[in-house]
């Protein structure tokens, strides 16, 4: 009897150690799955960390060009769906989460490519703007002399102007006689004698050209012989007294210019004025008594 209770304590002993073993053996497989499960679970949300990195990477792209701009939202569209996938997929599904991954990966590569087109057209950008910027201060400096050799061209047309115009001097004016001797009386004039000389000049104009006076009386009253003789100076029309064609050569050249009133003179200041149809030559006065 003693001896079947120990082979039945050595059997109950011997399940008891099987079945310990085996409580064993699926306790350690249990904690293996729970921290298997535990793992796929990080791996999916550090694959999702990194979609909604790259997703917001593609965000901060842009670019001048419209074709890349079209193509970089054709390509946050596939990131966003792609965390969509991320997150419906169950962490277990290691295969389909490392079909995503791998898709990750070609999401980048084409980010990269997109970088490096991206700061190619910045760099030709530039380059572009300082050649313009460049080509602009090169315009800038052309107009500039433009402008200053043509201001420089202007002053000196204009001296060239102003040295070419015929001037007179000793511009005078007398009363004669009817024997044609100079005299101051008012009651014997007869007639004005008016001197001047075309002073010589190497660059004016030359050829016949017409020197009139202008000759008042001391109320100011312009004297004709009865017509109204008109010339024009420097675009305005003004009436003469009395006019005498030259023959100017750049040489100084006298003349006299002779008029005869057509009425006795009165007492006073006579003036006269001399004239081309460039300009004034000059002024000069006479007092009769």
């Amino acid at each position: 009897m003693e001896k079947k209770l120990k082979i039945i304590i050595g059997v109950l002993s011997a399940v008891i150690l099987v079945l310990a073993g085996v409580l064993i053996a699926q306790l350690s497989k249990k904690t293996e799955i729970k921290e298997t499960v535990q793992v796929l679970t990080v791996d999916k949300e550090n694959l999702t960390d990194q979609l909604t990195q790259l997703q917001q990477d593609y965000a901060n792209l842009s670019s001048t060009n419209d074709t890349i701009n079209t193509q970089l939202q054709i390509e946050r569209e596939k990131v966003a769906e792609l965390i969509e996938k991320v997150k419906k997929t169950e962490a277990s599904n290691s295969a389909q989460l490392r079909k995503y991954e791998k898709e990750l990966g070609t999401l980048r590569s084409i980010m990269k490519s997109y970088i490096k087109q991206i700061d190619s057209l910045n760099q030709m950008n530039i380059a572009l703007k300082e050649e313009v910027t460049e080509a602009k201060k090169q315009v800038q400096e052309t107009e500039a002399k433009n402008e200053a050799q043509a201001k420089k061209i202007e002053e000196q047309s204009k001296k060239i102007t102003e040295g070419s115009a015929i001037k007179g001097r000793g511009l005078s004016i007398v009363a004669l006689n009817s024997r044609g001797k100079v005299m101051d009386r008012s009651s014997r004039a007869e007639q004005f004698r008016v001197s001047l000389s075309l002073v010589e000049n190497s660059i004016a104009e030359t050829g016949l050209m017409t020197v009139y006076v202008r000759i008042k009386d001391p109320d100011g009253i312009l004297m004709t012989d009865g017509g109204q003789q008109v010339f024009s100076c420097n675009g305005e029309q003004l009436i003469y007294s009395a006019s005498r064609e030259v023959d100017y050569q750049g040489q100084e050249l006298d003349m006299n210019i002779f008029f005869t009133p057509g009425a006795e003179l009165s007492k006073g200041t006579y003036t006269v004025e001399a004239y081309t149809s460039k300009g004034k030559l000059g002024t000069a006065e006479v007092h009769l008594k």
